[in-house]
């Protein structure tokens, strides 16, 4: 056997050797490498970071006949790195010095430490801290008739573990509701989904049934799985145990706050596809800018823990009203004081400045089980939990609620003490530069500070003794860095230089001398600060030690706190805002009295509110109306006031009656998929299509504008047809939004279904909306008074009122009635007339003369030929 076959690495140096040897480990992971003060990248890894993060690309050598592509980040620095990477979906393995370069032969001993991936992140400085970035596995079974897909996902800077299987109907759903950050698969299975998540493969046999029950019954210290209820989700289990190995591989320590595994239940949650959740711009809005949410609305939580919980919420609305009633007690309790000393106001300002001084517990308390945790995240720990006692009895004293959620509260008294005695007061950042341990903890530890700091009062006595044995009077005892310690004696006394006195150095009128007690005393002093710094990582690790069994403790403090977070902020927002309390019953109906888009109302000088009736006998409201009259923003409005009582918030409005919701639908705006091969029209039918597969008499459907992407009568076809299904065969409770006016005959022929519409009115000065629903239909859209709102020039704006009425004479399509003609208007023509002379007068008013340059009348005249001069084939 060759050389190059026992060792295929033969042909590079011995520190290339070792890298290969770990890349290969690793495979195509980018691969930081511990050199010294840098983490070094090399070959493919080179190039790829060094364009990804604009790096100097430069060349290390040459290894194996060539040369070396190399790129390198500081290791102090590395941090910031390794976030702008995981942001881009890259995973990076960390290849640490683990050996003693004093000691080492040839290269220093390196292995993989962890391997950071943008769903096993718990760093600090990576992790977004409103946001949680679960990893989430999915299984594919082959066999069966109808396949469950399995999902486990583990949120690791929280340790919450879930399982539940699903349809591949509703995959996409279920993998929106988790929102990960990563995705794991078999190598086999070719995910097909829209979201954004990072995707990563790992091998087949991981997600074997068999090796994945023993993998977790191991994990977990049990025989059966059975005490955590998840043995009915075989598939489930298939993705949770390859899950947990790929987790295992990427952290290499213990994962001791993963402390249960449990089955998550879609039925128990609202659903809500991709699509309704774009639409609802619950945490982002449909066009990616940086413009109000509804969460961004709701999120006066003042931990970041308390934030999290609160976009849990917001995505996971609850159809149980036992679970939503106790929300909304909850909320109410911060809304009536317990005693008159305080009123609500004063209330939730007491508690939101209590709440401000804690920490992100939950994470704090994943690294202390890591064995990442910060000194000074400890500190923040202590400090808090030293005012919690006086909080949670403030709680008890002011709030009318039951002991349940405070009892956390009160579990970890044990933790204060430890962290008090262990800390100093303002420890630093990080172990290694020492400071961290109190001083008065560990008598060894205070010695070794002692000589490392103040060697000044033993080196003043050595000299005082040295002058007085030598008689030597301008005797000397210093300290360099080349050097160390040493006796000064200038040369004109070196005949009484003593025997046991030994040469250090000569220079040209001083000698120095070091002495057996000098060196002793040397050897001790300056290797005080190494062992100093030992000790306290010693002290430090042992602490992190003695945390580990109160890791439940901690957690349970943290989820308790965050809920009192979430809680408080709600009443805040619903004081603030006169938000009421919805009543939920369990017929499916939606009675709202004055509701109000709960983000629009913030962002006009005075909102509209409007009622919404739907209940078992209306099922259906068909809404006309003006373009840019409100239609799309009623409809949304009743969707977001609907989950924000599910999930336990007060509502915009007068008041709410809200029964139960199994999903809510959106079919709303106009999207394509060009790269796909969908024009707007199939994204319309594709959207309509799961709507009516399936919605029911318990869900709420907002479709607008639907059939619009086709022609006239194509279109007109399908709404009615979608819209008479969804109200005969599905019974949804479906705000139906239409410009197809003939669709309005619908009450007449089908029971359910109500009309109604956004007024509007021409005025004076144009088309005025009023953003006010009123009963009956619309029979005018205002298509063309919009268009010349826009500025459509005028010519254009009247040959389209002529072709209009020619199409309404000319075709059997029922001419468009308008309600809101001047009865004493009858030729259309002279109306027209009267419009564009009005459209002109107010164009002229806008002008300012006396302010204008030559240049400004010139363009402000040429405007006014656009918008009215007379068009190629007639005058006015």
């Amino acid at each position: 056997m060759s050389e190059l076959d026992q060792n295929p690495y033969a042909g590079h140096t011995p520190m290339m050797q070792q890298y290969l040897r770990l890349k290969d480990e690793v495979g195509n992971i980018l691969l930081f490498y511990r050199m010294g003060d840098f983490y070094e990248m090399f070959y493919d890894d080179a190039i790829i970071t060094a364009r990804l993060l604009n790096l100097t690309l430069t060349k290390r050598g040459v290894s194996n006949g060539e040369p070396i592509p190399m790129a390198g980040v500081p290791a102090h620095a590395m941090e910031q790195y390794l976030a702008r990477l995981v942001a881009l979906g890259k995973s990076v393995a960390i290849g640490e010095q683990i050996g003693d370069p004093a000691t080492s032969k040839g290269p220093v001993e390196r292995k993989i430490v962890r391997i950071v991936s943008p769903g096993t992140l718990t760093d600090e400085n990576l992790l977004p801290s409103r946001s949680d970035r679960p990893l989430l596995a999915i299984y594919k079974p082959f066999k069966g008739k109808n396949p469950k897909f399995g999902l486990a996902w583990l949120n690791l800077a929280s340790g919450e573990f879930k399982v539940c299987e699903t349809d591949e109907l509703n995959l996409d759903s279920e993998i929106f509701r988790i929102a990960p950050a990563e995705i794991i698969t078999a190598d086999s299975y070719s995910l097909e989904t829209t979201s954004a998540a990072a995707m990563s493969k790992t091998a087949d046999w991981h997600f074997d049934l068999k090796e994945s029950q023993t993998q977790l019954a191991q994990f977990f210290g049990v025989d059966s799985l059975r005490a955590f209820g998840v043995e009915d989700v075989p598939n489930a289990l298939c993705a949770a145990g390859a899950l947990l190995r790929y987790v295992e591989r990427t952290q290499n320590q213990s994962l001791s706050h993963i402390q249960s595994i449990s089955q998550d239940h879609s039925n128990e949650y609202v659903i809500l596809d991709p699509v309704s959740r774009k639409n609802l711009e619950i945490t982002e809005t449909i066009s990616g800018d940086s413009s109000p949410t509804l969460f961004s609305l709701l999120d006066h939580c003042k931990t970041p823990m308390g934030s999290r919980l609160l976009r849990k919420w917001l995505h996971h609305p609850l159809r149980d009203n036992t679970q939503v009633t106790q929300r909304h007690h909850y909320v109410q309790a911060f809304l009536n004081p317990a005693h008159l000393s305080l009123n609500a106001k004063q209330l939730i300002d007491t508690v939101l400045d209590y709440l401000k001084t804690y920490p992100d517990i939950e994470r704090i308390s994943t690294r202390i089980a890591l064995l990442s945790v910060r000194p000074r995240e400890l500190a923040s720990l202590r400090d808090a939990l030293q005012q919690l006692p006086t909080f949670a009895q403030f709680l008890q004293t002011q709030l009318m609620i039951d002991n349940e959620l405070t009892q956390p509260l009160c579990a970890v008294d044990n933790i204060y003490p430890l962290l008090a005695a262990t800390l100093a007061v303002e420890p630093a950042v990080m172990v290694r530069d020492g400071g961290v341990i109190a001083e008065g903890f560990d008598s060894e530890l205070d010695e070794l500070r002692t000589l490392a700091a103040d060697s000044g009062a033993f080196l003043i006595e050595l000299e005082t003794r040295e002058k007085e044995a030598t008689g030597i009077p301008n005797l000397r005892v210093e300290y360099n860095r080349v050097h160390g310690f040493y006796i000064e004696v200038t040369k004109t006394h070196i005949d009484k230089v003593p025997a046991h006195y030994r040469r250090r150095q000569t220079l040209k009128n001083v000698e120095r001398y070091i002495t057996p007690e000098l060196k002793t005393w040397e050897d001790k002093v300056l290797s005080a600060k190494d062992r100093a710094l030992s000790r306290e990582k010693y002290l430090f690790d042992q602490l992190l030690q003695s945390l580990q069994p109160s890791i439940v403790a901690l957690q349970n403090l943290a989820r308790t706190l965050a809920q009192i977070d979430v809680y408080v902020s709600l009443a805040y927002h619903a004081y603030t805002n006169d938000w009421v309390r919805p009543t939920l019953v369990e017929t499916p109906c939606i009675e709202i009295t004055q509701g109000r888009h709960p983000v629009v109302e913030h962002s006009i000088e005075r909102f509209t509110p409007n009622d919404c009736l739907m209940n078992e006998q209306d099922r259906m409201l068909l809404i006309t109306g003006p373009n840019m009259g409100g239609k799309s923003t009623y409809m949304r409005q009743v969707a977001l006031i609907t989950l924000l009582a599910r999930m336990g918030s007060f509502v915009p409005a007068q008041a709410a009656t809200i029964g139960k919701i199994d999903r809510i639908f959106t079919r709303i705006g106009a999207a394509d998929d060009l790269a796909g091969g969908r024009s707007t029209f199939m994204m319309e039918m594709i959207e309509a299509a799961a709507i009516l597969a399936n919605s029911t008499a318990h869900s709420l459907v907002l479709m607008d504008e639907i059939g619009r992407g086709t022609s006239t009568y194509d279109g007109l076809a399908l709404a009615w047809a979608i819209a008479c299904r969804l109200l005969s065969h599905n019974k949804a409770m479906t705000l139906f939004a239409t410009h197809y006016f003939e669709i309005t005959r619908l009450p007449e022929q089908l029971e359910g279904v109500r009309n109604v519409h956004l007024a509007a009115t021409e005025t004076s000065t144009g088309l005025a909306f009023l953003h006010e629903v009123q009963e009956g239909p619309a029979n005018r859209s205002y298509g063309i008074q919009v268009a010349q709102k826009a500025g459509i020039p005028m010519a254009v704006i009247r040959q389209a009122k002529r072709e209009l009425e020619r199409l309404e004479q000319g075709t059997s399509i029922s001419p468009q009635l308008d309600l809101f003609a001047q009865a004493d208007i009858k030729d259309q023509e002279q109306n027209d007339n009267y419009l564009e002379l009005q459209a002109i007068k107010n164009a002229i008013n806008t002008l300012d003369p006396d302010n204008m340059s030559p240049r400004d009348a010139l363009d402000a005249l040429y405007k006014l030929r656009n918008l009215f001069g007379p068009d190629s084939s007639q005058t006015s």
